[in-house]
């Protein structure tokens, strides 16, 4: 027995010494990115935006690698500015925590609706710089883009504060300001990100943006609604799980073509996995054992099934979807090419998602990623 207390007072010692989140850091390489959106009156354009452009951003991301590794990606969505919101509260909403589940972040993006209120830029970074999980490491990318139209300086919270707070963390504060260059230098904009080591930029957020449409996009849509056939939902938050997946691909799909071309490739990616509800991810990432489930959490055709069977029915799932990203992953590089070529005759490079890829990717150089 003392032995016992022995050693398991080495291990809390040890425990103490390191945090988990440090642990956890040698598994793997890991991205946060917290995006703060203004929802007031004027930002029904920055809405339309970041609907439409999410997973480019997460594509775009899904190209990173650091000691060849695939970096794991969080995402948070924060709002702010919207009198609907409690004044309290300062205007200001976590809409998602740092999260893998980027289906939801989707499904929260598309719910957004503005109304006036006043813009605290300084509350909310402050909020999302205290209310997140962030990672202890040095040696992850952890970032934040705040985007609005409005002074840097309004509230009661001094942004100089609260970013130097942020950097602290070693969290990158990035600004990106609806309007004029100018205007947001003499309103702080530039100033709050040069304080947090980061970017400084200005878009249109009214700005319609120019979809290219290339060579493999039908090619790329047909194989991903293959590629939806292997998704097999499981326990009792699969069928909602799964149904807001397809609302999500729906969501994209009515936006334009190339949201769900962007969307597909990005559900190709190593970015988009679903262990949480989809039987073939779980099992791929050895989350769950077959055996162990029990048939009330699997669907009606599994149910019949011996166990040899059901393992034989799910690796089946799991080599047809590699197939398949495999290839949409081939196209997708072929799309990457074609379009770089024909966005070099454009000049409609002022958007939000511009801005936020040119950023992200010169941090995660500085940061040892290097792109494929």
């Amino acid at each position: 027995m003392k032995k016992n207390i022995k050693l398991l007072s080495g291990i809390v010692a040890i425990m103490l010494l390191f945090p988990f989140s440090v642990i956890g850091a040698q598994k793997g390489e890991l991205i946060q990115m917290a995006i703060l959106l203004d929802t007031s009156n004027s930002m029904d354009g920055l809405i339309e935006q970041a609907k439409s452009q999410l997973w480019k951003i997460v594509n775009e991301l899904a190209l990173a690698r650091k000691n060849g590794k695939t970096p794991k990606l969080e995402v948070a969505l924060y709002e702010y500015g919207k009198s609907s919101i409690s004044s309290s509260e300062g205007y200001i909403r976590m809409i998602t925590s740092l999260t893998t589940d980027l289906d939801k972040v989707s499904e929260e993006l598309f719910k957004l609706r503005t109304n006036g209120g006043d813009e605290y830029c300084g509350k909310v970074i402050r909020s999302a710089t205290e209310g997140l999980q962030w990672s202890r490491s040095s040696r992850d990318l952890k970032v934040i883009f705040i985007a609005g139209n409005e002074p840097f300086t309004q509230g009661d919270v001094n942004y100089r504060k609260s970013v130097r707070e942020a950097t602290k963390k070693g969290i990158i504060v990035n600004t990106i300001f609806c309007g004029s260059y100018h205007e947001g230098v003499n309103t702080g904009w530039k100033h709050g990100a040069e304080l947090a080591d980061g970017r400084y930029m200005n878009i249109d957020q009214n700005q319609k943006i120019v979809h290219i449409a290339a060579p493999q996009d039908d090619e790329i849509i047909r194989l991903g609604k293959e590629l939806n056939k292997t998704y097999i939902a499981y326990g009792s938050k699969g069928t909602v799980r799964k149904e807001r997946q397809k609302k999500q691909d729906r969501n994209a799909a009515e936006m334009h073509e190339e949201a769900l071309v962007q969307r597909t490739a990005a559900k190709a990616s190593k970015h988009y996995v679903n262990s949480g509800w989809d039987l073939v991810d779980a099992v791929k990432h050895e989350k769950v054992a077959i055996e162990s489930l029990k048939d009330k959490d699997l669907p009606d055709e599994m149910k019949r099934m011996s166990k040899k069977e059901r393992r034989a029915y799910i690796n089946k799932a799991i080599k047809k979807r590699e197939r398949l990203q495999k290839r949409i992953n081939q196209l997708d590089r072929e799309r990457r090419r074609y379009i770089e070529g024909e966005r070099r005759k454009r000049s409609d490079q002022n958007t939000l998602d511009a801005a936020i890829i040119k950023t992200v990717r010169e941090q995660a150089l500085r940061n040892e990623y290097r792109f494929e």
